[in-house]
């Protein structure tokens, strides 16, 4: 089965085909919504989505390729919500953990949402890089926002203090999805690891 990345340009940037993937994503996150990972099948989305079950192969090659994808266009949804705001807080801490926070309250208000998009991004593998980067480059780009408003010549370790705390903090959120942590020891882990990182 050929990926979205075999649809030509044209395909890919016609109106049609925009809301043809979103209907499909639209659609994901209502299934994962209900009833977690398990519910998102990829016949249920072809159906929902009012699209044919191989058109749905071609954009997404797999359950884990689209609900990846969803994850990423939840963070495109939380970074463009943020990228006009100032972030409250004094201390470039108590900015990310003001983000982290609202993200966090955010995803833990739909959990079975959060179990189904947690569980894919877990279970990835490298024919999800290209999606997986998306995610990365979304969640750095909004701590880094966080840490240093209005710097726009970041260093290589401030990009690289960002990934480890996103990374710490999807870990926090399995721990949480699986039930080995409570919410608030998400919260508790990420006070800990953003203090230590940014030393301020």
């Amino acid at each position: 089965m050929s990926s979205a990345n075999s649809l030509s340009v044209e395909e890919l940037g016609s109106a049609a085909q925009r809301d043809r993937r979103k209907r499909i994503l639209d659609a994901t996150i209502a299934l994962a919504s209900k009833g977690g990972f398990d519910a998102v099948q990829m016949r249920a989305v072809a159906e929902q989505a009012d699209v044919a079950l191989g058109t749905l192969y071609r954009y997404f090659p797999s359950k884990i390729h689209l609900l990846v994808s969803a994850l990423g266009r939840e963070f495109e949804r939380a970074e463009a919500a943020t990228r006009d705001k100032p972030i409250p807080g004094d201390t470039a801490h108590e900015r990310v953990m003001f983000l982290l926070n609202r993200t966090t309250k955010g995803l833990q208000g739909d959990p079975h949402l959060t179990e189904a998009l947690t569980r894919a991004f877990m279970f990835a593998d490298a024919s999800v890089q290209s999606e997986i980067h998306t995610v990365g480059m979304l969640l750095s780009t909004m701590l880094t926002r966080a840490m240093h408003p209005g710097k726009e010549d970041l260093t290589d370790d401030d990009v690289a203090i960002a990934r480890v705390i996103g990374d710490v903090w999807l870990s926090a959120l399995v721990g949480w999805v699986t039930g080995r942590t409570s919410a608030g020891d998400v919260t508790k882990q990420m006070d800990v690891a953003v203090r230590l990182l940014l030393r301020d």
